[in-house]
């Protein structure tokens, strides 16, 4: 017997459940959240700012037969007993395991702003983090600073501007995502955001919070009904902590996903895998489908997958592969290319003609093409300047291909035909088409579209008599 118990009911935590029930595990299967509402796919939370996707389209229900309690919050683990205590409800329970897995994510890093957060750095009225569908409704009024310029804020802002309120995008570095782009890109990006409505203010920061405006620290106010701190995240580690498991950075595991306890695992956001900590879908449900494969008995040994983001907003696409650090390796050749007008900029690290890191802006065509070598590990074509470009497209012999074979998600290469496909077997929501082809799971831009292809297959079904809506 092998009951299993899952403390966090996040993406991480869905995918372990389902990919355990599809290879077979058919005996008890837990989850314990402690949010009141069931999982959600976070990566589109900003199209819920932006007005595009509802909160319910976020939704992931867990497959059949697996146990979820919503709204338990953990409060201990007894590994001698092998039991996980909760308070659920204001009422005590306790949880036995055989096996446990620690997918409790990542928390909202929060600084220390008078004003905006007390003690235990909770925020105050009119200041919000972003890392649930119910931070979304608390980001109201008619103007918004956004605090952080890494990925989260630049969507952040994007989305808010989307909307219609008046934003102010405020990061410590000269621009938004400075760190990948340097002053070329992160140049772009500030002049794109512009265009789209967003205020940009790089070198400054927030120092203190006051009702319907913040200080910057150069001694200006900027107006703000509501404060959006997107300031990091830090692994969510104190039950593993409290257990005497090791923590670093992390949550500690090994190649099979174990902590020093060998009937505990952790995986995501709150894991520190070969010293490093993965954040990001992608290593999420890398580590979940590796972990469901030894968890139902097979030989498996989980590598990471090299760190990808891409920007989820209308402004540009963005997409960095692999590590900063890769660009300075020894062995590497560089290759670039700027296009200040066209807002089109590409750096690339090659060896042995492959792609270890690249930073891509306003490069659609290539990000999907590039990425997908990066990942099979193969050698760049050598028109490299087509490449970039995305040309010449290659021809359909008829109309109807074009449509089908029309590429949806560019990040992970799935076109609507597969969708389609999909569709018609069973999974009739944006969040089960994610499960079921990992459309969206990148950088979430084709989430409106996969959710209009919904909708008319949906409206097209109840047209046709006879066919299954």
């Amino acid at each position: 017997m092998n009951r299993i118990l899952i403390v966090g009911a996040g993406p991480a935590a869905h995918r372990l459940a389902e990919r355990l029930r599809h290879h077979g595990h058919a005996e008890a299967l837990t989850v314990l959240g402690a949010e009141p509402a069931p999982a959600h796919h976070r990566p589109l939370l900003s199209h819920v700012v932006a007005g595009r996707l509802t909160p319910e389209a976020l939704r992931m229900p867990f497959p059949p037969g697996t146990r979820v309690l919503t709204d338990t919050m953990v409060t201990g683990i007894d590994r001698e007993r092998r039991e996980v205590r909760a308070q659920r409800g204001g009422v005590g329970t306790v949880h036995p395991y055989d096996t446990l897995v620690l997918a409790t994510g990542a928390r909202a890093a929060v600084p220390a702003i008078p004003g905006a957060t007390g003690d235990g750095g909770r925020t105050g009225d009119g200041v919000t983090t972003l890392r649930t569908a119910a931070d979304c409704e608390r980001i109201t009024g008619n103007t918004v600073v956004v605090l952080g310029g890494g990925p989260l804020g630049v969507e952040t802002a994007s989305a808010l501007a989307a909307r219609g309120t008046a934003t102010t995008l405020v990061c410590d570095r000269p621009h938004p995502l400075y760190e990948r782009l340097g002053d070329t890109g992160g140049g772009m990006l500030t002049e794109l955001l512009a265009r789209e409505g967003v205020r940009v203010l790089g070198g400054r920061t927030v120092v203190r919070r006051t009702p319907g405006s913040v200080l910057l620290d150069d001694g200006t106010t900027s107006r703000a009904d509501t404060l959006v701190l997107c300031t990091g995240a830090v692994p969510a580690a104190r039950l593993a902590r409290q257990a005497g498991l090791e923590v670093r950075d992390g949550i500690v595991v090994d190649d099979r996903l174990r902590t020093g306890d060998p009937r505990i695992h952790a995986i995501g956001d709150c894991a520190e895998h070969r010293g490093r900590a993965a954040a990001g879908l992608d290593a999420a449900w890398a580590q979940a489908e590796d972990l469901a494969e030894i968890l139902t008995g097979r030989d498996t040994a989980h590598r990471p997958v090299p760190p990808v983001f891409r920007l989820r907003t209308r402004a540009v696409d963005v997409s960095c592969i692999g590590s900063p650090d890769a660009f300075e390796a020894p062995g590497v050749r560089m290759l670039g290319f700027t296009d200040r007008d066209g807002h089109r900029y590409a750096r690339l690290a090659l060896r042995d003609e492959r792609v270890v890191a690249a930073v891509l802006f306003g490069l659609p065509q290539a990000i999907a093409t590039i990425g997908l070598l990066h990942r099979r590990g193969q050698q760049l074509p050598s028109d490299r300047l087509g490449l970039l470009l995305g040309w010449p497209p290659r021809p359909s012999s008829r109309e109807s291909d074009t449509y089908e074979d029309a590429m949806i998600c560019l990040c992970n290469n799935v076109r609507r035909r597969t969708l389609s496909l999909a569709w018609r077997a069973g999974a009739r929501t944006v969040t089960a088409l994610a499960a079921a082809t990992r459309a969206t799971t990148g950088c979430g831009g084709c989430g409106p579209q996969v959710a209009e292809q919904c909708d008319l297959w949906e409206s097209e079904a109840r047209r046709e008599p006879g066919r299954a809506a």
